[in-house]
């Protein structure tokens, strides 16, 4: 399978652009979660959370901010 890394690029919302896997989904996916992290594509770009973890992303969803 061919990376679509230049097509992923064009909507990344990631603001970490020096990531060694910035636009490479499948990686960045694979290593946040294995951190129990979601990557930053998942917040809305109007938000930037304290941290990215699981709890975080719980808190937000409840509080109405996601």
């Amino acid at each position: 399978m061919e990376c679509k890394q230049a097509l992923n690029l064009e909507s990344c919302t990631c603001t970490a652009e020096g990531c060694p896997r910035h636009g490479i989904c499948c990686d960045c996916l694979r290593h946040h979660l294995a951190h129990r992290q979601f990557p930053r594509c998942i917040f809305p770009a109007d938000v930037e959370p304290p941290d990215r973890s699981f709890e975080t992303f719980a808190r937000m969803v409840a509080g109405g901010q996601v």
